[in-house]
This record gives C-alpha cells, structure tokens and sequence, in this order.
C-alpha cells in the first residue's frame, strides 16, 4: 500500500544571473542548509538523496559529483541523479515523492541546482533538444516554440499581443514580493508592448530570464511527521508525469496543449478534483514564456481553449483573484532551469504550509506545482493539500 507523504522542509536560494560569491557546491549547500533548518531535522535523518541538474547549462559535466558533500553524499548515502530537461526540478521532486511513498525510505530530500550563469549559451543547448536532422537546422529552441504557441493560440483564438503583456506585468510585479527572485520589475503594460521583439511576437519581457539558484525539499512519511513534530506539512495528494511526440512538427497543440490536458485529467481523478477553477487555491505553473500560462490555464480546466485571457482580464489568476497563479513571480522572474520547476513545488508548498511571507496567499488549503520540459513535449503535476489525504 502506498505510503502517505509529506514535504516537511523547504529550501530555496537567493537567483541572479551569476552567482560570482559562491561555487556550485557551496550553492547546492545553501538550500540543502535551508530545507533542513526549516524542516528543524539534521542530515543524519535524510535516508537518500535525489539530485536533479541539467549538465549542459551549468557548462561542466556531472556536477552531482562536485556536490556531493554537499548533499550528504559523503555519509554513504544513497543518491539518484535526475536530468529531464526543463522537468528536471519536477520529476526530481517525483521521484523523492515515489522513494518514500514506496516505503523504500522514510525521509528523503530532493534537490536540484542550476548555474545557467556558467554556460556560454543556454539556447544552444536548447537548439540540440530538438531532432538533428530535421529541426535543428531551423534554430528549434525554446523561445522559437513558444512563439510557434502565441501564434497559433492568436490565430485561432484572436489572442493579442496585450494579453501576453498582462501576464508579463502580473508575474513581475509578484516577484517583488519574493526574495529569493531574480527578476524583480515593476513594469507596466506599455513597458511589455514595447520592449525589443526576440522571436514575433514574443518581446523580451515576454521571456523568462537564466538563472542560478538552487532548491531542496525534504520529503517524509507520516510517521516520520508525526516523530519529528511538523505540524503544518504539505501533503502530497497526487502526482503525475506525462510525454508527448519529440517531433515539434508533428504536434497539433501549438494552440492547445493536449498532454498537458490529459495530464492534468488523470492528476485530477487522483486528487478528486472536479472543478479545478473552484477546488485549486493557489497554482505554480511553468511559464518560460507568456503565452504558455495562458495555454496553462486552459489545459488545466482553468479556462475553456481560447478563454484563457479573459482570466486576467477579470483579475482571476491575480494575488487577490479566485486563482492566484505564480504568487512567486514565476519562471518568468526566476529561471535556473533544471531547479525551476522543484522551485515550483518548493512554493506550493510553503503556500499550504503558510510560510510564503509577502506572497502568501490567504487560507490556501490545495495547491498545484506544473513543470514542463524538452521541446514542451513533458509535462509534470503534484497537487498538495494542507489535510492529510
């Protein structure tokens, strides 16, 4: 039978553009140091460690084997390396998730780090996600994908430009409550409509920074919460990973995302989430780009297909809406890539737990956490509740 599971301690770092003061490990150390004083345990009562990091953006090869010290490598415990691309951070929380709830450990902690600020160019990384012989020649990346979204989603649906800018404004203003963010901006709609074009008709405030940073959450069973004496856990109600087709081509969700849905239904029959709109307090999308909260909103039942904008229109998915999406500021304000979306779960959980400081969210009793990956082809879900399932 599986076991129930709660994340027990959070700890996150603060992100810019290089961290010049410290070193990978030292990095890595700072949010294992953070989960585990939040959390009020020592290392000596972690049982494993899962560690996610995507190699090619931090410019060196197998940084789990310099971190490891850091992570309690040392201790001859053991510990699992996760590299998924953009889902890193997700599927790293999973599988900390799936080593307790098996009943293979007790307690583990999940952490990923990502200096985006050692590689040269993190979308030439990105260009070789997509298939070498035809795709890469066309300059796939992520930003040429989510332009390929915010087209297709305005030509079926009438979408504009100032729909994108009014999640741009949203998240960065968030980001000003957030200490741990990188992108801090108090920024206008005229500001995102006239910031430089990257990839039409994505502008540069349309598009998420790179980032480093790094994240750790401490997973544990309910014995364990129980022994340790947590009394405000986040509990883990329901998870779920999907994939879609590798050739971007070949897809017809450029203005709906599909697996996403199919996703989000099967995560939802676990959860026993009937009208998500109404039942999801508060939600942690991956949003690299603007149009892909919008197409979020709308594979997530938020929204029917094409209603997506009206939701910040009507202030639904702002900090004092219905819905309140990205409360943190999102990937748009804070992107090291193979931890943003662990960063995601890490701030659905403090959500639930009641510890986000100034961007709390009031009486949040379930949360979402979604992190997306490859070329948008993986998807990930957890949804966390402050009852015990």
């Amino acid at each position: 039978m599986t076991k129930k599971v709660a994340i027990i301690g959070v700890g996150l770092t603060p992100t810019r553009t290089r961290h010049k003061d410290l070193t990978h490990p030292e990095l890595t150390f700072m949010a294992v140091r953070n989960a585990l004083e939040d959390a009020g345990i020592t290392i000596e009562d972690i049982d494993a460690f899962v560690y996610g990091s995507m190699d090619p953006f931090d410019g060196i090869v197998a940084p789990e084997k310099w971190d490891m010290d850091a992570v309690g490598g040392a201790m001859n415990k053991p510990v699992m390396k996760i590299s998924t691309g953009g889902t890193t951070g997700i599927s790293t929380a999973l599988a900390g998730y799936y080593h307790v709830a098996s009943g293979m450990f007790d307690v583990v902690m999940a952490v990923a780090t990502q200096r985006v600020g050692m590689c040269i160019d993190a979308q030439q990384v990105l260009n070789t996600c997509v298939c070498p012989i035809f795709e890469r020649s066309f300059g796939g990346n992520a930003i040429a994908v989510g332009a390929l979204q915010a087209m297709a989603h305005m030509a079926k649906y009438g979408t504009t430009e100032e729909d994108l800018a009014r999640v741009a404004v949203k998240n960065r203003k968030n980001a000003l409550n957030n200490p741990y963010a990188h992108l801090k901006l108090d920024i206008s709609i005229e500001d995102a409509l006239s910031a430089p074009i990257v990839v039409w008709p994505l502008r540069l405030l349309d598009c998420c920074p790179r980032s480093d940073g790094s994240c750790a959450l401490i997973f544990a069973t309910e014995e364990k919460v129980k022994e340790f004496g947590i009394d405000n856990p986040a509990w883990v109600k329901a998870v779920g990973y999907i994939a879609d087709n590798y050739y971007w081509g070949d897809r017809p969700w450029y203005h709906f995302w599909d697996s996403l849905a199919m996703l989000a239904r099967r995560v939802y029959k676990m959860a026993k989430i009937h009208d998500p709109l109404k039942e999801i307090d508060v939600a942690e999308l991956y949003e690299a780009f603007t149009i892909q909260e919008i197409l979020e909103y709308e594979a997530l039942g938020f929204a029917k297909p094409g209603e997506g904008p009206k939701l910040l229109k009507e202030g639904i998915t702002y900090m004092d809406g219905e819905l309140p999406v990205n409360p943190s500021g999102g990937v748009l304000s804070t992107n090291p890539i193979g931890a943003s979306a662990l960063i995601r779960v890490a701030e659905a959980a403090l959500q639930v737990m009641g510890k986000a400081g100034k961007r709390q969210v009031p009486d949040v009793e379930t949360a979402l956490a979604h992190g997306w990956g490859g070329t948008a082809q993986y998807h990930g879900l957890m949804v966390l509740t402050r009852e015990k399932p």
